[in-house]
């Protein structure tokens, strides 16, 4: 807490006293007149806010006052929504102004916005409603003020772009209470005073209450009741009123209504020397085209001319002779050679020597004949014998022969082990010769 011995810097006293103000003062609407208004190469501008009492320094930083339009002129009064502060350099109290508008705009703001909302409902603006621009007008409409610069603006750019066009200009006041009024009864009146196609509603740029006339519910039903289609460019790109939604075409200014309502001379001068030139171009390659084929024509023709024919059918007469004779040639010395081929075969054959040799050729085919058929007789000869010796080495009568027996049990089955024979159980010995009851008694 400060004390009555408290001693602050004169830097430490701003700063406290810049902080309550901000902490104790919201942003506010502050309305007054601009005077010494500054705009240095910063951007930044610098003016004092006044009224019959009282006055106060104001500053509107570069990043919060490129939006202001209208831009601001000493003894504009407007109204500016800004931070009070203090200005810790000097010690002043200041405003940092954050938006700015004309004073009273706001009730014509809301007055805009409300005549705006109620014809668009109505379809006063609908695109379906406009009507189409002529491409060529015969004649061109003028509102406008007779001293302004409007009016030499669309002159001057319809002198550039379509001279061949006639002007009517019906001279109104394009400000002020009698302004609308006087629009509204031009834009019945023009029409049908002139022979023109399209009429041109324009001014040149200014505040909201500059503009105010072309904001009026009178002037917007004027223009969609005019007889003629309607270009409306007021102010500036950034301005828009009732007029340019009412109107057929809203064009940004004065002149770009001029430019929209007109063709370009230059344009169709520009066109017709490109037409040209492809109509050059095309009578050359035409010409070309002719040239070419009459040369064709000119060779058939050459080609089908009957001397011509006949010389051909001659020179293929004479190359068929030359292929006959030739042929020919060849065909004689072809038989001539076969001739002597013939001739050498049937020299070197000789009767008797081939009957010898066929003699000796059937007296070998005998001999191998008989060797086969004795190798094919001896073969099975020897494998009969081989069979005979082994089936008679597997005769059982043969093994018999030999001092051996073959014992059965009662039933007549052979005998291989004695666990077979029980006591008392006869077995049956078969012999060579004959066998023997025998009685197994232990």
């Amino acid at each position: 807490m400060p004390t009555a011995t408290t001693v602050y810097a004169v830097s430490e006293l701003t700063e406290i006293l810049r902080a309550l103000v901000e902490d104790a003062l919201p942003s506010v609407w502050v309305e007054g007149e601009i005077s010494n208004l500054s705009k240095p190469s910063s951007g930044h501008w610098y003016f004092t806010l006044k009224d019959g009492r009282a006055q106060m320094r104001c500053v509107m930083f570069r990043n919060r006052n490129f939006l202001v339009r209208p831009l601001p002129r000493d003894g504009d009064q407007v109204r500016v929504r800004a931070q009070p502060s203090v200005y810790t350099a000097r010690g002043d109290l200041q405003l940092i102004c954050e938006a700015m508008e004309p004073a009273g705009q706001g009730a014509l703001l809301l007055a805009y916005e409300k005549l705006k909302a109620r014809l668009q409902a109505e379809g006063l603006f609908d695109a379906g409603i406009k009507r189409p621009i002529p491409p060529v007008p015969r004649a061109i409409g003028l509102i406008t003020s007779a001293t302004g610069a409007a009016v030499q603006d669309v002159l001057t750019a319809l002198a550039r772009r379509f001279p061949l066009t006639t002007v009517y200009l019906h001279p109104v006041p394009v400000q002020g209470a009698e302004a609308a009024p006087a629009i509204v009864k031009a834009l019945q009146k023009l029409p049908a005073l002139a022979p023109v196609d399209v009429v041109l509603l324009v001014r040149g740029g200014g505040s909201l209450e500059d503009l105010w006339a072309f904001n009026e519910e009178a002037v917007a039903r004027a223009i969609r009741a005019c007889a003629k289609p309607v270009i409306c460019g007021v102010g500036h790109e950034v301005d828009f009123t009732i007029a340019d939604f009412a109107a057929d075409l809203r064009a940004p200014t004065p002149t770009a209504a001029a430019e929209l309502a007109s063709p370009n001379v230059a344009d169709w001068e520009q066109r017709l020397d490109v037409a040209e030139r492809r109509i050059e171009l095309s009578l050359g390659q035409q010409q070309n085209a002719r040239r070419d084929r009459l040369r064709q024509l000119e060779h058939r023709l050459r080609q089908l001319h009957p001397g011509r024919r006949l010389q051909e059918r001659a020179q293929r007469l004479d190359e068929l002779e030359l292929r006959l004779s030739q042929r020919q040639r060849q065909l004689v010395a072809s038989l001539h050679e076969r001739l002597r081929g013939h001739r050498a075969r049937l020299a070197a054959l000789r009767l008797d020597a081939h009957l010898l040799r066929l003699e000796d050729r059937r007296h070998g085919l005998e001999l191998r004949l008989h060797q086969s058929i004795r190798g094919a007789l001896q073969a099975p000869s020897e494998r009969l014998a081989s069979l005979d010796a082994l089936l008679s080495s597997l005769n059982p009568q043969a093994v018999l022969g030999r001092g051996y027996a073959i014992a059965r049990d009662r039933n007549g089955e052979i005998l291989r082990s004695p666990d077979g024979v029980k006591l008392n159980d006869e077995v049956e010995l078969q012999l060579a010769e004959g066998s023997v009851q025998l009685t197994r008694l232990r």
